[in-house]
């Protein structure tokens, strides 16, 4: 009981941090199944399948800086985030640590997409390919700047 209610004041006091948040942004790399419960979680897949992810996000919303959002192929939206500087050294860092790895991607609790970490990420930026909605847009235009489409 007593560690019910530790962790029930822990999600309240995170529940109160975020309070001037709208959009969750989170990215977290595939774990190994056999880590304990303490270091990795399951979670189904948008492809339908059960993986395990390390529980510690590698990026959230705080190193969310800017986005610019594209309508996707399947009529879906997709979106191109800049990341802060903190933000951009994580991606640089764990992009070279974890090559060939998988990134699976949470926007509001729900998983978006997966990403193959296939190359050193160093621009500091992150494209969602697909599934965002139009009201996910909207939040992200609550909490981070909106950038406009560059032609070059």
């Amino acid at each position: 009981m007593r560690r019910l209610l530790i962790v029930a004041l822990l999600f309240s006091f995170a529940a109160t941090v975020e309070a001037g948040r709208h959009c969750i942004f989170r990215v977290h790399v595939a774990a190994n199944a056999n880590d304990t419960d303490r270091f990795a979680q399951p979670v189904h897949s948008r492809t339908g399948r059960d993986v395990f992810v390390e529980k510690t996000p590698w990026l959230t919303e705080r190193e969310v800086r800017a986005f610019c959002p594209f309508r996707a192929a399947d009529g879906s939206y997709s979106a191109l985030l800049y990341l802060d500087d903190h933000g951009r050294t994580i991606l640089d860092t764990e992009s070279v640590e974890r090559r060939g790895s998988l990134l699976f991607v949470f926007i509001n609790g729900r998983p978006l997409c997966e990403l193959l970490v296939d190359r050193r990420v160093s621009d500091g930026k992150i494209y969602l390919p697909y599934g965002l909605s139009a009201d996910d847009i909207k939040v992200m235009n609550k909490d981070w700047k909106l950038m406009s489409h560059q032609k070059k």
